[in-house]
């Protein structure tokens, strides 16, 4: 969610990148002040699941401008951070997505620390052995090691019809974005889209090996995103509505 103000640039006095807090909405959050000397204008986004604020400004700009910035859109803030899903605390009893389905954590404590998928009369279970308190870490463990598992494959199949190759992938917990692409060819994916159902984990690993070809979001990429997952319209529109659930997960 962004939203721009063109500021006055009669203003060039310059002002250092801070990170400090901000309250709204009765929730005190990170806010997260950049400076970019691509930026014509101030940009605020909130990150997904509602855990920030980040604002791009231009270079030379007032601490005041930002402020005062912040002051007019504190509406606008409030109207969106409304709307951002609780955060659910992975927890015995609760119900998590694994792609796309949604399974009930069972926690049994009397066997070693791992974590199966089973299922009983009331639906898909994921039971997680071991002690009680590292349940969510260990749910988390095992995402990424079902992401490590099914992008991989991903990676390769949508790379040998692009012609091109990645040169390494990483998996990450990030707040704002599900993927990256650098100009090396590192590919980088959110071990979280496996809770997603798995026609939109395969266009997230479409859209970012399209990146290495076409390090933009111009009209030739989305051809070529289009061309390696042809549904990516409905899995970009359904990641958009449904991400900050996902990323509002709380694993600790």
């Amino acid at each position: 969610m962004t939203i721009g103000f063109f500021r006055n640039l009669t203003k060039p006095k310059p002002t250092p990148v801070v990170e400090r807090e901000y309250c709204v909405a009765g929730r005190t959050l990170p806010l997260k002040i950049v400076e970019s000397a691509r930026a014509r204008r101030l940009t605020l986004r909130i990150d997904s699941g509602g855990q920030g604020l980040r604002i791009t400004v231009p270079p030379g700009l007032r601490r005041g401008e930002v402020d005062r910035f912040l002051e007019r859109h504190q509406d606008w803030l409030e109207q969106r951070l409304a709307k951002v899903p609780t955060r659910p605390q992975v927890r015995p009893g609760i119900r998590i997505p694994i792609r796309g389905v949604p399974h009930r954590i069972v926690h049994e404590p009397s066997k070693r620390g791992t974590v199966t998928i089973s299922r009983d009369e009331r639906g898909p279970l994921l039971v997680v052995h071991g002690d009680r308190v590292h349940l969510p870490r260990r749910i988390a463990d095992f995402l990424k090691r079902e992401a490590k598992k099914e992008i991989e494959k991903l990676v390769i199949k949508h790379t040998e019809a692009l012609g091109k190759r990645a040169k390494a992938i990483r998996y990450k917990d990030t707040s704002s974005r599900w993927g990256s692409c650098t100009s090396e060819g590192n590919l980088s994916f959110s071990w979280r889209i496996m809770m997603a159902p798995q026609p939109i984990i395969n266009y997230l690993v479409a859209h970012e090996v399209a990146h290495l070809k076409e390090m933009n979001h111009g009209p030739k990429f989305w051809k070529l995103c289009e061309k390696l997952c042809p549904d990516t319209d409905r899995c970009k529109d359904w990641l958009k509505r449904n991400g900050g659930a996902l990323q509002a997960i709380v694993f600790e």
